[in-house]
């Protein structure tokens, strides 16, 4: 009788949002097995089936509206944001929504000091760069065979890791991150340096961790792109609106 009782709340929720609708379509409502809940995840659960907690997605779409204010008003500033995921389910979306709004993006692996030690990151990108130039230019015939292929070599590795970064000249104004506890050193690197962070977040993770926390199945392809299109809607939104105030003043100014 509970277990129809949750499922006759869960469908009403559903019908009567069509946002909420897309949500559940896109399996955002799904968490993982009780065991594995951090505690302060509880209030944003709706309930649990076959010991799977699920989300309640009217708070999720709560705090992802607040994390797409957030966006939105960056968008206007036309701040840089640093786009992170990792994991297998997230890795080809995070370059891909980064891509299209011009945006670096860290999809390989997190290397250490990234935010921390900026300088050191950006020596190896502009030595990344050299090493390009070089091979482009033909430079890179004057050394041996066996050290063009070191050189190559070190050019692949180098661009495996950094190539997203290339367009990072600052620290960037805020991070985008899916699964906070899969990313925890950027996560760390964020709050050591008070850089703002916006998460997808399953039940597993800390959601006092970040300052904009999405309660959201944070291991789905679906899921992920649905939050990832949702925020950098927010942030093209915030762009086209500073591009539009831009152009009154001028034809105020004209006039």
């Amino acid at each position: 009788m509970l277990f129809v009782l949750f499922f006759d709340r869960l469908k009403s929720m559903v019908n009567a949002d069509a946002k909420i609708e897309e949500m559940f379509k896109a399996g955002i409502h799904f968490g993982y097995s009780r065991s594995s809940r951090h505690p302060k995840m509880k209030d944003f659960l709706f309930g649990l089936k076959n010991n799977v907690e699920i989300f309640d997605l009217e708070k999720t779409d709560k705090k992802l509206n607040e994390a797409a204010e957030f966006l939105k008003n960056l968008g206007k500033e036309g701040k840089k944001i640093l786009l992170v995921g990792t994991k297998t389910e997230a890795k080809d979306l995070i370059k891909k929504f980064a891509e299209d709004l011009n945006m670096p993006y860290v999809n390989e692996r997190w290397l250490g000091g990234i935010l921390t030690n900026f300088k050191g990151i950006r020596d190896r990108i502009n030595h990344l760069n050299d090493l390009e130039k070089k091979k482009q230019t033909g430079e890179l015939g004057k050394y041996t065979k066996k050290e063009q292929l070191q050189i190559e070599r070190e050019i692949i590795r180098l661009k495996t890791y950094l190539e997203g970064l290339v367009n990072l000249e600052s620290l960037p104004a805020a991070l985008i991150v899916v699964d906070s506890k899969k990313e925890t050193n950027a996560v760390k690197e964020t709050n050591n340096i008070s850089i703002p962070t916006v998460a997808i977040m399953n039940t597993d993770c800390n959601p006092n961790e970040v300052k904009y926390f999405i309660p959201a199945n944070d291991n789905s392809r679906s899921s992920i792109e649905f939050i990832l299109n949702e925020l950098a809607k927010a942030y093209k939104e915030g762009k086209k609106e500073k591009e539009k105030e831009n152009e009154n003043e001028n034809n105020s100014g004209q006039n």
